[in-house]
């Protein structure tokens, strides 16, 4: 059995009947977590052995643990910071804050391999602006550069941690002030705007390996009428040409409200798997995911079953050994700078 397109989410901390059936069908690829599936490492641990159990290949299994206020494992995990605290570092301390952003990736990757996730949605690549309030401190920089280069540690950090990484949202979320959770952005800048700006970030991770990207839920007007997770301009013309990129492109969850604007959610399944998306998510919402399944009975992609087996995690360190490891003190050694340095701006506030 192949990986599906389909990345479905879970009700809560272990596997139902119902469930276990759901994600034995053929166009189901993977499952994220969120925090209501968490209760501790060894019960997460438990859940995903028995996800990885089900099937083989085994369905990967992720989840948004970026740091800040997007990390859904607390208890049992390190509090990691947000992105702009490495950006504010960076501003005073260049050296320091790609050597945290290298070692706080390389955390976050080992503590999740340690419980059986196969990779986190994370960095997020947009621009940190005055303007995106959903966006806003989860960006490292407002600088396209400073972001490159913080968010390339990061991702080698996190290679070095055992996961491949998923940069977040091509072409660039940070320039819209509505929230596409519950609205529909609309970016009215034109594209070489976009490319000498946001898409610099996305375009040296490209050029630097990363393994996967997700597009925003966002229109482009002046450029496509339909959201880049819709669009074949966006996803085949400037990524997969112009870009030359390789790798996994995964949709943003085909249940936010501006996705709706797809139709139906097969619907929208469709849109996205033709626009070149190689994973679609829908999540919070089982009668749409089943509508999903039903409409993918018999799809299949080769190129994209390739480009899905590399986002596999690799080790399988325990806790223990995270602890025991030299780099764990490396990387406690940079969140207590990153401590430091913002309660120092909070005193100069």
């Amino acid at each position: 059995m192949t990986h599906g397109p389909l990345m479905l989410d879970l009700e809560g901390t272990t596997l139902s009947a119902e469930e276990r059936e759901r994600l034995l069908h053929p166009a189901v690829g993977g499952v994220i977590l969120f925090s209501r599936n968490y209760e501790s490492p060894e019960q997460v641990k438990a859940l995903t052995e028995d996800i990885h159990a089900l099937r083989s290949p085994s369905l990967l299994v992720a989840v948004d643990q970026e740091g800040g206020r997007v990390q859904r494992f607390r208890d049992g995990f390190t509090e990691l910071p947000c992105a702009c605290r490495l950006g504010s570092l960076y501003e005073q301390h260049p050296q320091q804050a790609l050597d945290a952003a290298r070692h706080l990736g390389w955390l976050m990757a080992t503590e999740l391999r340690a419980v059986g996730v196969d990779f986190s949605f994370a960095p997020v690549l947009d621009l940190q602006t005055d303007i995106s309030r959903v966006i806003g401190d989860r960006a490292f920089s407002a600088d396209p550069v400073t972001v490159g280069k913080l968010a390339f540690q990061w991702a080698r950090g996190a290679r070095e941690g055992g996961m491949a990484s998923v940069g977040k949202h091509y072409p660039g979320h940070g320039c819209v002030e509505a929230d596409s959770h519950v609205d529909l952005p609309v970016d009215e800048r034109h594209f070489d705007d976009i490319w000498d700006h946001d898409l610099r970030p996305f375009r040296h991770m490209v050029n630097n390996g990363i393994e996967a990207l997700m597009p925003a839920h966002v229109i482009y007007p002046l450029v496509d009428d339909k959201p880049a997770g819709y669009s074949r301009f966006w996803i085949q013309e400037v990524l997969r040409r112009r870009m030359e990129f390789q790798g996994v492109v995964f949709s943003d969850d085909l249940s936010m409200a501006a996705a709706n604007v797809g139709g139906s959610y097969a619907e929208r399944a469709a849109l996205a798997l033709e626009a070149g998306c190689d994973m679609i998510l829908v999540c919070n919402n089982p009668d749409g995911a089943n509508q999903v399944l039903s409409s993918l009975v018999d799809y299949c992609e080769p190129v994209s079953q390739a480009r899905m087996a590399r986002m596999h995690g690799r080790g399988h360190p325990d806790m223990r050994q995270v602890h025991e490891d030299p780099r764990w003190s490396q990387a406690m050694h940079y969140l207590n700078l990153l401590e430091a340095e913002e309660s120092l701006d909070l005193e100069l506030e």
